[in-house]
């Protein structure tokens, strides 16, 4: 009697244990990231977090995605893409052959997108008189000469993208101590520069083009310099139109980096930014895309 009375109860436990594990396994398969669907985080050259924040705010609202994002200085940046958890970044640069080869040994080949060039800005008080500068003067401020017209540079952080730019472009390994001024963000050059005479401040273009909220007012206080290249006789302002030409001599290209090594959200990320709807955020956020959206133009005959 006792074998015969636990034979349906086994039977039933079983049942039930198999429904549970089904629904499991449908549940994490409908939670499982894909290209359009998920979440994940997403490391990015904190000079660039505005347009970056756009791209996110629209690719949540079309897919069901969440995108955590992690603004950091370059360096930061690439030292948590190599060492920690985080597989997609943003940068103003490719990979180094050091860096690649990390992945290589894990058996990942980095897929890179290009979606735009950016400008490093130089902005100045607003009651400055001559909003002209030469590149020459800052390049050699930053080996170390003097220079009359120049009181200070303002940099966002020592390990930012905008230094790293400025010392290869200057031929030196470190900033000097004399004349330089870092903090930790571009809103914070931005403040200090609009608030101290004298200063020019080193800053990402689209934090200038698409400020938030109280930044918006400190914004008007700062003067947006023209830069003479260093072979030229022209001064050139970082407008859209003179980065597509090539004449601004502060332009740098943008990427993104998937290091998944698999179809997940840093693919579709990277598909949308390139795309066609992407490629309008970037158009209207100041900075230059890759390519130009199209536009559809309808003419009537009356």
């Amino acid at each position: 009697m006792k074998k015969t009375a636990i034979i349906p109860y086994f039977i039933i436990f079983s049942l039930f244990a198999f429904l549970f594990a089904c629904k499991k396994a449908e549940g994490s398969k409908e939670n499982k990231e894909t290209i359009l669907k998920g979440s994940t985080t997403i490391l990015v050259d904190e000079t660039l977090k505005p347009v970056i924040e756009d791209q996110i705010a629209v690719f949540e609202s079309v897919y069901p995605a969440k995108i955590a994002l992690n603004a950091k200085s370059e360096k930061e940046v690439v030292r948590s893409l190599l060492n920690d958890s985080l597989s997609i970044a943003i940068l103003s640069r490719k990979l180094t052959a050091e860096e690649n080869n990390f992945f290589k040994i894990k058996k990942i080949i980095p897929k890179v997108t290009p979606f735009a060039t950016d400008g490093i800005a130089l902005i100045a008080n607003e009651k400055i008189k001559d909003t002209l500068v030469a590149l020459n003067d800052i390049i050699a401020f930053l080996q170390g000469k003097s220079q009359t017209a120049i009181k200070g540079l303002v940099f966002d952080n020592p390990n930012s993208s905008t230094v790293r730019y400025m010392n290869e472009l200057a031929g030196v390994s470190k900033l000097p101590e004399k004349g330089i001024f870092s903090f930790k963000t571009n809103e914070e050059v931005i403040k200090y520069v609009s608030e101290n005479e004298g200063m020019i401040g080193i800053v990402g273009l689209n934090w200038l083009y698409q400020p938030s909220g109280i930044m918006k007012d400190i914004v008007k206080k700062i003067k947006v310099l023209s830069v003479k290249s260093t072979t030229g006789n022209q001064f050139y302002a970082p407008s859209q139109n003179n980065i597509a030409e090539g004449t601004y001599p502060l332009a740098r290209d943008l990427y993104i980096i998937n290091c998944q090594g698999s179809s997940g959200l840093g693919m579709g990320f990277a598909s949308f930014v390139a795309g066609d709807r992407g490629q309008r955020i970037i158009l209207k956020s100041g900075l230059l895309p890759v390519r130009t959206p199209s536009r559809l133009l309808q003419i009537k005959k009356n």
